[in-house]
């Protein structure tokens, strides 16, 4: 299958530019060659892209599209792109509503793909940024190991069985379910008539440092501020104990390019995953970094005496094996994001969350 090189005449489309991957997609394009069309909501939301990226000068244009949910909202954007990285999908947790989930991701991932097919006149690949909770479902062994077969299709039941009142989560997983399967879907039944290819990447819990410009953890991105709650608050024994799987933000933007220049990642579903922990042992692991935090009272220390065996994990060999990924350590992954808190004065005795 044809490949993206990179090159000044070499057009990736970024959608949700501004984002919290998004953005490090965007760094990462442009820093290995690539002209960047981004898509934002509004020229306002493009300004953070502009200040940080002014260096690249016309490498990177702006491409407004108010309602990314809207039929034929992205006709005009695909034009003339050799590549598209499709990353806008809303994430919320506070959604009442199933549809409130399911019908932005569902919309906005067909949406994409029905004006790739009728405009993306030069397009040789899509990405789509899809998630590992399409994969998860309740773990019922010791610790169970996830791969790119399976499907959160219980997650789906779940929303259908009783609506409004399925947890959040479950909400969540139904929602990036729904809109990668539709994706697959509408890829498998129009393969023969089209000349570029899918790919979809499925990061757990992405965390790292941020290039976005936010004056408080109430303004950070979902999965960010759920790290930063969980280690600055107080949380139960059954929060503490429970299991996540997580990877650097700038893995999963790497690897975001790096799928463009491999043929053998067409068609593929890949899982981006640096590995799994407890919540209670990334305190304790953070602890033997930074003591200084916890013994000053910035962090809360938790439960020691928790039991810290994790439940479940993703297999991140497929993507090792076709796009050769070295995850960023996770001593370095939680230095760095330390860090950049600290620098924002986010690691304070009454952190403001």
């Amino acid at each position: 299958m044809p490949i993206v090189e990179p090159n000044a005449n070499t057009r990736v489309l970024v959608t949700g530019a501004n984002g919290y991957i998004a953005m490090w997609v965007v760094d990462n394009l442009l820093e290995q060659g690539y002209t960047v069309r981004g898509v934002v909501r509004s020229l306002e939301k493009g300004k953070r892209l502009q200040e940080l990226f002014s260096s690249y000068g016309d490498r990177l244009e702006l491409f407004v599209v108010e309602d990314m949910t809207k039929e034929s909202a992205f006709d005009e954007a695909v034009t003339d792109v050799d590549a598209i990285e499709h990353m806008a999908s809303p994430v919320t947790l506070s959604a009442v509503d199933p549809d409130e989930y399911i019908k932005p991701a569902l919309q906005g991932t067909l949406g994409i793909l029905e004006s790739a097919l009728k405009f993306g006149n030069k397009l040789k690949r899509i990405v789509i940024t899809s998630s590992a909770a399409a994969i998860y479902s309740t773990v019922t062994v010791p610790t169970r190991t996830f791969d790119e077969t399976e499907w959160a299709d219980e997650a789906i039941k779940v929303v259908r069985d009783i609506g409004k009142d399925a947890p959040p989560l479950v909400k969540y997983r139904a929602s990036k379910t729904l809109a990668e399967k539709a994706a697959w879907e509408f890829y498998n039944k129009h393969k023969t008539i089209i000349q570029w290819d899918l790919v979809v990447l499925n990061p757990p819990l992405v965390i790292g440092p941020t290039l976005q410009k936010v004056r408080s953890p109430k303004d950070i991105n979902v999965s960010l501020g759920y790290f930063y709650g969980m280690m600055t608050q107080d949380k139960s024994d059954e929060e503490l104990k429970a299991t996540y799987n997580f990877v650097d933000v700038r893995d999963v933007a790497a690897a975001h390019v790096a799928v463009l220049k491999d043929g053998k990642a067409a068609g593929e579903r890949i899982i981006l995953s640096n590995g799994a922990s407890t919540w209670q042992d990334t305190r304790n692991f953070i602890y033997s970094l930074r003591p200084d935090l916890y013994t000053s009272g910035i962090l809360p220390r938790g439960n020691l005496e928790l039991d810290n065996t994790v439940s479940y994990k993703y297999n991140p060999e497929k993507g090792k094996k076709i796009l050769g990924l070295k995850y960023i350590s996770e001593e370095k992954m939680i230095i760095d994001l330390l860090e950049d808190f600290q620098a924002r004065g986010w690691l304070a005795k009454s952190p403001d969350i």
